[in-house]
């Protein structure tokens, strides 16, 4: 179990120099403020240096969890393979009804299929979350950032 964590850490570290290498060929600040290099280049630091943590700790430690974890399989059993093949399909079905239903109406739908999903099973909790995310995460990104989202055809 220690291999398959130390491969995917060690490519996150690479992904994150990649990624820093590449965003400061962009501006990091411009006349309004950060410019389009400043997120890339500290979430390229931020990544990196907790892949690098994450690497240095599943080399180095040694404790009774990490030998329980030597027992278990990498891969996901039967369940956890449903699940994410779920959650794949939802991402994909978003996708597909971004445009003609809205960006709100199909975060909403989704923030309500992602936790039965996950096995969550609290209905309360997970109305009140998908219906605070959709609309305002797009009240957030449209009316303040001023980022253009799909409105869709309800026109909500």
């Amino acid at each position: 179990m220690k291999k398959p964590w130390q491969i995917a850490s060690f490519l996150f570290v690479l992904l994150s120099i990649f990624v820093l290498i590449h965003s400061l060929s962009y501006s990091y600040k411009d006349r309004l403020g950060p410019g389009p290099g400043f997120f890339p280049f500290w979430m390229s630091i931020i990544s990196g240096l907790l892949s690098l943590g994450l690497f240095l700790q599943t080399t180095f430690a040694k404790s009774e969890q990490s030998e329980q974890a030597e027992k278990k399989s990498f891969f996901p059993n039967r369940e956890g393979g449903i699940r994410i093949f779920m959650i794949l399909a939802a991402l994909g079905l978003v996708l597909v009804l971004l445009n003609p239903i809205g960006f709100r109406i199909s975060l909403l739908l989704f923030l309500l299929f992602l936790p039965f999903a996950l096995g969550v099973r609290n209905w309360l909790i997970i109305i009140i979350v998908a219906v605070a995310g959709s609309f305002g995460i797009f009240h957030a990104f449209y009316y303040w950032l001023k980022v253009p989202l799909p409105i869709g055809f309800f026109g909500i």
